[in-house]
This record gives structure tokens, sequence and C-alpha cells, in this order.
């Protein structure tokens, strides 16, 4: 029998992972809510990986509260992440997965494109998807997951506050609406880079994001999560002195 991995959070997506990790012969050690981590780790202390996959509000209590023998272990999951967030709290490197999938309750998981992943336990990941049908490509440099990470993140923005303002699926907010997306995700690239201060090619980042579309043409541009983002984007623009005038624009209409 291959080595526990202790999944931290078992939600929908937590519960993909488990399945795969499961098929590939790792016993699943489950932590949910309310669980104390230092008990969990005095009874697990040298699992083979520390899988989040908790909601992103709770990522950064989590790694604060990461017991000392998991930190070399810590792999990722969550949307809008960014290097920041995890050297934040002294992990050198996690392995980081971009997830381009989607699971509802009730529902399979459905694919949009295959899920990028970088770092020590790559191949674990990898291969815990493939063993439920589930693509992921390994990533060769931390430099490749920073525009991957990038990219979901402009996917996600861009579409969620274009979305407040257009409604619809992805494939109508491009082929009706294609000057507020393009100024929009350009102004959400302009954030990326002062979050990470690296600077991107908007049309490659562009590009990535358009294949998400392609992936998923019906896929609903808004959910309940949308007002948060925007709002969370314009507080990171007022922080980097960004002026995003068409952000600014979606948030006077939200409000009006």
């Amino acid at each position: 029998m291959k080595t526990p991995v202790v999944v931290i959070g078992i939600g929908e997506m937590g519960g993909v992972f488990a399945r795969g990790l499961l098929r590939t012969g790792h016993p699943v050690y489950p932590i949910t809510r309310g669980v104390d981590l230092a008990a969990a780790a005095r009874d697990l202390p040298a699992p083979e990986l520390v899988l989040v996959a908790v909601a992103e509000k709770d990522l950064h209590a989590v790694l604060e509260n990461m017991p000392p023998a998991w930190r070399t272990r810590i792999a990722l999951l969550q949307n809008e992440l960014l290097p920041r967030d995890w050297e934040q709290h002294h992990l050198a490197r996690p392995t980081v997965i971009s997830v381009w999938f989607e699971k509802k309750p009730g529902q399979d998981a459905k694919v949009l494109l295959p899920s990028p992943v970088y770092g020590p336990h790559a191949d674990i990941l990898q291969a815990s998807l493939a063993s439920i049908g589930i693509p992921a490509r390994v990533l060769a440099n931390a430099g490749e997951l920073l525009f991957e990470l990038a990219v979901k993140n402009v996917y996600i923005v861009t579409t969620n506050c274009a979305g407040l303002v257009t409604g619809g699926s992805v494939s109508e907010l491009w082929s009706q609406h294609r000057e507020l997306v393009d100024a929009v995700a350009r102004e959400v690239i302009s954030i990326q880079e002062a979050l990470t201060g690296q600077a991107f090619t908007a049309d490659d980042l562009i590009r990535g994001m358009l294949a998400a579309f392609d992936g998923d043409p019906d896929h609903k541009c808004t959910g309940r999560s949308a007002p948060a983002r925007l709002a969370r984007a314009l507080q990171q623009a007022d922080a980097a002195g960004l002026a995003v005038p068409r952000l600014r624009g979606i948030a006077a209409r939200q409000a009006g």
C-alpha cells in the first residue's frame, strides 16, 4: 500500500481528488472543518502529500496553522492563487495545480482544459486525476506555473466582472461584447502584474483565456462570488495605484 495522503477540505473538489488518490492506491486521511491539525499531524506525521482543498476564504487560516511536519508536503488548488499566497506563510515550494475542471453537487466533473500542475508531487496529482479520466499536465518550471496561474485568474476575474454587465455565457461574452472583454482583461492583467512583480504579454494571457472559453462555451459568466471578485480586484488596483477605469465603471453601474 502506498503512503497516505492528507486532504484538508472534503467538499466537491476535495472529493474528486480523494477519489483519484484512492484509485491510485493512496489511502486518504480526510480533514474536515474543526479538526485539530496539530493532533492530526501527530497521528500521521509523514504523509506523502497534504492537499489543501478548502474554500478560497479559508486558505490563509489553514496555512497559518499548518503543522511543521506537513509544511514541506503541501499541495494547493485554490482559485485566484499566486506565489505571494504561499510565500507569506514561508512555504518554499508547494505543489500547485491550476484546476480546469468544475464539480457541482450531483454531477460528474466537467473538464474545460487539462489542468497544469507543478511541484515536487505533481506526478501524484497527475496520476490520480488520470485514474478518473481528468487530464492534467506537468509543467517544466516555476515560470510556466506563474503564467498558468495568471491565465486562470484573468479568466475568472474577467468573466465574473464583465459578466456583471452582460450576463450570459462566455461564448456570448466574447462574440457580443468583445471590446468590453478585452478592456477588462487588460486591466485584470495589469493587476496580476502588480501582484506578482512580473510583466506578462497580455495577448498570450488573453489567448489562454479564450482557450478556456472554447473548452466550455456555455459556461456562465457570473455566480454568487462575482461581486466579491470585482470588489477584491478594485482593492488590489487601489493598493497598486492602478486606474482600471472599466472595472471602476462596472462597480459604479452595480452601485447604481
